[in-house]
């Protein structure tokens, strides 16, 4: 019942947007009324839209086809926030002409002199250059949808350390993050990215959870072409806030602990070692490091603290290197920066960079996510502590990426002291 008020209030706050938005139509043709093509155009495309989202919603979410409800989500919010780039647009001329009406009436302003001929008048040049504005982001995520969201890409990171052990000086990593399985619907161009990670030869293969969206049988179809990645000395993974199941509905608690128990199978029978509040010894040539892993803990919003640092800690008093996987980069500013100081490295996921965003190398690095999170992609330095945050390799919510493109990150482990790293 609450997701169908949820439904119907962003319907009714759509179709005013969608009224308003349409008068630019008039001003593109001088307040004349628009052709009978250029209607149902419009409100032809918005009603395939709020017909395909009640579809939708009465498949369920969860039910549906991942390529249905990836066109639907992604096409919907396509035009909505095409629409939504035009409303400053619109409303800076209407309030404009609203100030000039108000001083003519006052007298404050002489009558308006309409342009004759060729001219152009303000609200039609407004409107036209509102609609070139409104092709960036219309072109921008139509593009992630048919593209950017299998556009991986491979970041590579050198990181020094003067307490790694000489055993594992020059131990490679390859780290994936919130894979997300059930997003996907085009199985080669996932099992590209499968191909790009076993093509690093890697040492080690750490997984920084969100492994699904809302329940553990999303992975079912993906278990075979998961079960192929490849690392020399060992896989490990933990779990993110989306693996638990708390994002949807669930007929008791005992169905939602099953399939918690069928994620922890999952990893298992993926050859990956599930680290819960726990550490791993990694062991070369009679040398140690720790590997510490430990369940989602999130410090902002409603994220679930199922995380305990000090317990997956114990063991590791004599470890001269620690490496810690955790979902959320905010465990890190929260419980570990400026308070474990014995903790090298730690790698997160979570932010995917709000799957939008504009980077450019040595110039822009910039996304909405940075607005909540300081630390939301690629690689930071705290004296001799590291924390890298990977982009993400799936997606959830826009069926895309525009900008921050999925990674598959190389990290690889070198003795010495610290110095500026690349990502």
């Amino acid at each position: 019942m609450r997701s169908m008020y949820v439904l119907l209030t962003f319907f009714s706050i759509s179709l005013l947007l969608d009224a308003y938005v349409y008068r630019i139509l008039y001003k593109i043709k001088r307040n004349k009324k628009p052709s009978k093509a250029q209607k149902r155009a419009f409100w032809g495309l918005n009603l395939l839209g709020y017909t395909s989202l009640v579809a939708l919603s009465v498949v369920g979410y969860e039910l549906s086809d991942p390529a249905f409800r990836n066109i639907v989500i992604g096409g919907f919010g396509l035009l909505f926030f095409t629409k939504l780039s035009l409303l400053p647009f619109l409303l800076f001329d209407d309030v404009w002409s609203m100030f000039q009406w108000l001083g003519r009436k006052i007298g404050w302003l002489e009558q308006e002199v309409k342009p004759n001929g060729g001219g152009m008048s303000r609200s039609e040049f407004i409107a036209k250059s509102a609609i070139l504005f409104a092709a960036i982001p219309f072109l921008s995520l139509g593009y992630g949808m048919f593209k950017g969201g299998y556009n991986f890409q491979l970041r590579k990171v050198r990181l020094r350390f003067p307490n790694l052990p000489k055993a594992f000086d020059g131990a490679t990593i390859v780290q994936l993050s919130d894979m997300h399985m059930g997003s996907f619907s085009d199985y080669e161009a996932v099992a590209r990215g499968i191909d790009m990670v076993n093509a690093q030869k890697a040492d080690y293969f750490f997984f920084t959870g969100d492994l699904v969206n809302n329940r553990t049988d999303e992975v079912n179809r993906w278990m075979e072409l998961l079960s192929k990645v490849e690392a020399k000395w060992g896989k490990f993974s933990i779990l993110g806030n989306h693996d638990y199941g708390d994002y949807t509905q669930w007929p008791d608690e005992a169905a939602k602990q099953a399939n918690l128990e069928h994620m922890h199978q999952v990893h298992k029978q993926l050859g990956w070692k599930l680290l819960l509040n726990e550490n791993q010894l990694l062991e070369r040539d009679g040398e140690q490091i720790a590997l510490v892993g430990v369940e989602n803990w999130g410090a902002r919003g409603r994220f679930a603290k199922y995380g305990d640092l000090e317990k997956a800690l114990q063991g590791t008093e004599n470890a001269s290197f620690k490496i810690l996987m955790s979902h959320d980069p905010s465990h890190f500013e929260a419980q570990v920066n400026g308070m474990k100081n014995d903790i090298d490295l730690t790698l997160s996921g979570h932010t995917h960079g709000m799957q939008f965003g504009v980077e450019i190398p040595g110039y822009v690095k910039w996304s909405p996510s940075s607005w909540i999170y300081p630390y939301w992609a690629g690689l930071y330095q705290f004296g001799k502590q590291y924390l890298y945050v990977n982009r993400g390799f799936g997606f959830i919510g826009y069926p895309g990426r525009a900008g921050i493109w999925p990674e598959v990150t190389h990290i690889t482990l070198e003795c010495g002291e610290p110095d500026s790293a690349s990502t």
